[in-house]
């Protein structure tokens, strides 16, 4: 009986509702064919993710051939926030999971590793698999190592004619890649690493995919052993896309262990000088350039940059990673900064520039474990995973066979780093659509977060505006984008917005790089800081008045909150401007000091910290540059 009441009431109450809408005395007025939502029509990024473009699992040989046991499997699941029990038996977990992941393991002797542990027959049927598994067998996995590294270093590949091998090891990858990979919460993006090193000087890039394992099993990774100069890399990619449809990309990195070479002003092979159709192959295939990693900073060097305060930070410049010392004429053609500023040099001659790229930041660990945080650095090989031996600031990972002069010792590896990357989604398509249009930024580890807008009509209210993307994206260009014009009588407007990481240390300031070609053909560099905080003073030199607290406490390993700021914002334009020089502006943003990576440890073991490592660093954010082109008479 009460059911019966209540389906009649409920009923009664709907009919007498519909009659009221029909006679018009609805509260409000239908919206018709309009959306309420504003939103899902909106396509402007609106999210910042952040990832490693650059991870190494137990299928690189120079990882998995020297203690690391973890796959790719492990790697995904320590990337999506979960414990995972480390090489050497310790358990780690990241303090935020990652929005996205790059495996770019070597492809050189893809799979080595997993393939000599599991006995694989293809590769015990080799007699180069003989002899290493006869090492290992004898319990002598120095001599295993010496055997591959012995047979790398010829340059020939052992194992040229059992593309199986190679197949079987890419096939796992890419599957891992799929079996982890959610749209929406985490990007499994399929990648590897093309390890071109000629005189072992450092010419890598990590290839990157668009689409899944259906397009990318149809390959085996290019190697060095293929090729070791990048031109032959473009065409192996371009190749890639004209069979599949698919989309990839390069990111070169480690230009400061190239001597000179990353940056050349003559082409790797021929020695020919940088023509029109090689800075557009270039410009093509590699939009960004990894300046932060393990190995040391590259943004810019103090010899370069004599009145930058803060480029000398993280400093890797004694050599490459075998035994050739570096000579100062090498410089300028490793440093992204200066590569960028001669980039100009190059469009002002070839009409295209071969070196305009965007900036991210990736670790390249070889134990698969992707960490940058200070606090929580598991090292770059299995080796100097965390202990209180010696060997975690002692071994010897750069200048390796050289004099002591050139050595770079594992204390000097850096906790970085982070790409960050502003999607509308996150997928794979969204995310590699980011990196190819340039609109993200490099962090040496932290989760900082900036937002860059460049034009000619931007107002300084708009800072404040409640619609302040949508209106960048109307008005102006994101990060690495393009600012033609000028406007008549104006000077380039830029908006930048930061925030800090929320779990990590505040801001110290806000500064706006500009390079420049001028008129006497020579290029120019100028620092500008645009907002300091602490209520500090800019001076007439375009200089924070005076340095941020540093509140580190090296014994405790601990630093304070209580200077900087959390968030931070400026509008800013050009005092400088010539609307016939091409130039570029990107952003630099300090946090400031916090306990170096040397430092904890030092604390968490008891033991001395190396004595030329520094207690604090300051961690920082590089955004993509903005360019500017005069507009053609």
């Amino acid at each position: 009986m009460i059911s019966r009441i209540l389906l009649g009431t409920l009923a009664c109450c709907a009919l007498s509702f519909g009659a009221a809408l029909a006679q018009g005395d609805a509260p409000g007025a239908l919206p018709g064919k309009r959306d309420y939502s504003p939103y899902p029509q909106q396509d402007f990024p609106n999210r910042v993710l952040f990832g490693d473009t650059h991870l190494h699992t137990t299928y690189s040989a120079d990882a998995g051939m020297i203690g690391n046991t973890l796959g790719p499997k492990e790697a995904y699941r320590f990337a999506r926030g979960e414990v995972v029990t480390s090489s050497t038996g310790i358990k780690a977990r990241l303090k935020r999971p990652l929005d996205f992941l790059v495996i770019a393991d070597h492809a050189e002797n893809l799979g080595l590793a997993p393939l000599l542990a599991t006995k694989d027959k293809t590769l015990l049927a080799t007699e180069f698999g003989q002899q290493l598994n006869q090492a290992v067998e004898a319990g002598d996995p120095a001599g295993a190592w010496k055997i591959w590294s012995q047979s790398k270093a010829s340059g020939n590949d052992p194992l040229a004619d059992q593309k199986e091998i190679y197949k079987t090891a890419w096939s796992r990858l890419t599957q891992a890649a799929e079996d982890y990979n959610e749209p929406g919460r985490f990007t499994a993006l399929i990648g590897f690493e093309w390890t071109s090193n000629p005189g072992r000087n450092n010419l890598h890039r990590n290839v990157i995919f668009r689409g899944g394992k259906e397009t990318a099993d149809t390959i085996i990774p290019f190697s060095n052993f293929d090729s070791f100069d990048p031109e032959d890399l473009w065409a192996w990619m371009a190749a890639y896309e004209k069979d599949t449809g698919d989309r990839l990309l390069a990111i070169p990195h480690n230009g400061n262990l190239s001597n000179g070479l990353m940056f050349d002003d003559v082409t790797l092979t021929s020695k020919k000088p940088l023509d029109g159709d090689y800075a557009r192959r270039r410009q093509r295939w590699e939009p960004l350039y990894e300046v932060t990693q393990m190995k040391g900073d590259g943004e810019a060097h103090p010899l370069l940059s004599p009145r930058d305060e803060f480029a000398d930070f993280e400093t890797w410049d004694k050599g490459q990673l075998g035994p050739e010392a570096k000579t100062p004429d090498m410089l300028p053609r490793e440093y992204a900064r200066e590569a960028l500023k001669r980039g100009l040099a190059y469009q002002a001659k070839l009409g295209t520039n071969p070196f305009k790229f965007g900036m991210v930041g990736s670790t390249d660990s070889h134990t698969s474990l992707s960490t940058t945080g200070e606090d929580n650095f598991f090292g770059k090989v299995a080796a100097v995973e965390p202990t209180a031996d010696h060997i975690r600031f002692d071994e010897v990972i750069g200048g390796i066979g050289g004099p002591q002069r050139v050595a770079q010792y594992a204390w000097q590896t850096s906790a970085s780093g982070l790409a960050g990357v502003w999607s509308r989604d996150n997928t794979r398509e969204a995310i590699w659509d980011a990196l190819a249009r340039r609109e993200v930024f490099a962090t040496t580890g932290t989760r900082l977060r900036v937002r860059v807008f460049a034009g000619w009509d931007f107002l300084e209210e708009d800072l404040a505006r409640s619609d302040f993307a949508k209106h960048g994206y109307e008005t102006g260009v994101p990060m690495g984008g393009d600012l033609k014009g000028p406007a008549e009588g104006r000077s380039p407007r830029v908006m930048v917005r930061a925030l800090r990481d929320l779990d990590g240390a505040n801001l110290d300031r806000i500064q706006i790089i500009k390079g420049w070609l001028a008129e006497d053909g020579e290029t120019r560099e100028r620092i500008f800081d645009v907002v300091c905080s602490d209520g500090r003073a800019i001076t007439a030199d375009n200089r924070c008045e005076r340095h941020v607290v540093d509140s580190v406490n090296a014994e405790a390993a601990t630093y304070s909150n209580a200077s900087g700021e959390a968030a931070m914002q400026v509008y800013w334009e050009d005092p400088d401007f010539d609307p016939g020089l091409l130039a570029f502006y990107y952003v630099r943003v300090l946090e400031i000091p916090t306990p170096r990576w040397t430092t904890y440890d030092a604390t968490f073991f008891g033991v001395k910290r190396p004595e030329l490592a520094p207690v604090s660093i300051q961690e920082r954010a590089y955004t993509s540059p903005i360019w500017y082109t005069p507009a053609t008479p």
